[in-house]
């Protein structure tokens, strides 16, 4: 006999209570959690074990998976994290993350859904006002940053090939005049990746200078015409550099070429009063990519696609069928990869509510001022490098040689206070700091630098 399911509110009462439980005793134990998880996928799947045959009550499944999960999870949300570029995220977007599970609504279109989807395109509206963008551009809401840029490069791949008189839609790449991308020897990997997707191949590398911005002088040799497409940078992985936006934009502008700048966390300068000279010219590009789970510390999954002229990003991804309950403003699905997708939006507007315009822009100095305080507390350890200008949230230092580096970057890990990832940038093997979480503080950059002091103590000569 089939068991009986219902929706009614008993349902789901008792696992919503065990969530949460579970839930905020996770967010207590940031501040002395160990950042390392304990145990591995491998041995987490055994303790997992087979599936029941029979019904098991919602409750106890959810105490199960958090039991279990808890050893194998990073504490990412800490303010002694800094691997990777990944923010923690603020209390109102986690529960306007959770209002959008238990809504469970599909935000393709604007007519059935309207409630996330006026949220969403507030959130939108604000996004271009706090950045100095184009008000009328088109934004969308992706997974990430390298959906992001896959969605404003599709819309310039689209644009790029009409403007020399091909659809690419009708008549696909084959045969097609070659499109000539041309990008910074220090871009993100995400930028490749999102040409691969796109069928355009390998860029043309322009040269960068020592922290990593493109040479501008460089690229205007490399332009010509013909279809082009040019991608400029806001917040160098490593260094946190800034492309010279005014003057590439100009150069690429007065070629023809589409100019696409991958902001994952460095677009978010332009939020703030005190770093906006940052990004200045940017807003005079042609589309922009950001991830809002890192900066801006909203929940996972979350990128931002924005792009001047909506046109070609809704002739890249505008879907029309019989089933479909079009809008006459346009509807979410023109302007993504996906038709079916999470109100990810949502937890951008409750970002933004909850913050307002000097809460964003005092979060954005909070986390370069943090950075600043590590990059000062590792300088005064002996022995240690600071290889970059720290200009917004990226810290790269080095202690030594690689092999010494490495026994440092291994020492730290060990230990657990902070996490740190571990790269190599302008031929060295380096240790590399990114301040993207809001909770950071004072007493996180203190136990953070004494970690590194230990760690450099402990692998120097005995």
């Amino acid at each position: 006999m089939r068991a009986v399911m219902t929706a009614r509110e008993e349902a789901y009462t008792a696992a919503l209570q065990a969530a949460m439980t579970h839930a905020q005793r996770w967010l207590a134990s940031m501040p002395d959690r160990p950042i390392p998880p304990r145990r591995t996928a491998d041995e987490l799947a055994k303790a997992f074990g087979e599936l029941p045959d029979r019904p098991v009550d919602p409750a106890a499944a959810v105490d199960l998976l958090a039991e279990v999960v808890d050893d194998g999870l990073m504490a990412m949300p800490s303010g002694r994290f800094f691997g990777w570029v990944i923010g923690g995220t603020l209390p109102a977007a986690l529960a306007a993350d959770w209002l959008v599970s238990a809504w469970d609504q599909n935000a393709g279109m604007r007519t059935p859904t309207p409630g996330v989807v006026a949220a969403e395109e507030s959130a939108a509206r604000w996004l271009l006002d706090l950045l100095d963008l184009p008000s009328g551009s088109a934004v969308g809401f992706v997974t990430g940053a390298t959906m992001a840029n896959f969605s404003c490069l599709a819309a310039a791949r689209e644009q790029v090939l009409a403007d020399v008189g091909w659809d690419v839609n009708k008549r696909g790449l084959t045969g097609a005049p070659p499109v000539t991308v041309l990008v910074g020897a220090e871009r993100h990997t995400t930028i490749d990746v999102a040409l691969r997707y796109l069928g355009l191949g390998e860029p043309t590398v322009v040269p960068a200078d020592d922290q990593g911005r493109i040479l501008v002088d460089a690229l205007e040799r490399r332009l010509s015409t013909g279809p082009a497409i040019v991608c400029l940078q806001a917040g160098n992985l490593h260094s946190g550099a800034f492309d010279p936006f005014a003057e590439a934009i100009t150069a690429a502008h007065r070629h023809g070429a589409w100019v696409h700048i991958d902001g994952a966390f460095g677009l978010w300068a332009g939020a703030s009063p005190t770093h906006r000279h940052l990004v200045a010219g940017y807003s005079d590009a042609d589309s922009w990519g950001s991830d809002a789970h890192k900066t801006l510390n909203v929940p996972f999954d979350c990128g931002i696609a924005i792009v001047a002229r909506p046109a070609p990003l809704r002739r890249a991804f505008g879907i029309e069928a019989d089933y479909l309950v079009p809008d006459a403003a346009g509807d979410p699905l023109d302007r993504v990869p996906e038709m079916s997708r999470r109100a990810r939006g949502v937890p951008v507007w409750a970002a933004l509510h909850s913050l307002g315009r000097t809460g964003l822009a005092g979060l954005v100095d909070g986390l370069v001022a943090a950075a600043r305080a590590i990059a000062a507390g590792v300088a005064a350890i002996e022995g240690v490098e600071v290889l970059n200008d720290v200009v917004f949230t990226q810290v790269c230092f080095a202690v030594g040689d690689d092999e010494r580096t490495g026994a440092v970057m291994n020492h730290l890990l060990a230990e657990g206070v902070t996490w740190m990832s571990g790269s190599r940038w302008a031929g060295r093997r380096i240790i590399r700091v990114s301040v993207s979480n809001w909770s950071t503080d004072e007493h996180d950059v203190e136990l953070s630098v004494a970690a590194v002091r230990r760690a450099v103590e402990a692998t120097g000569p005995a």
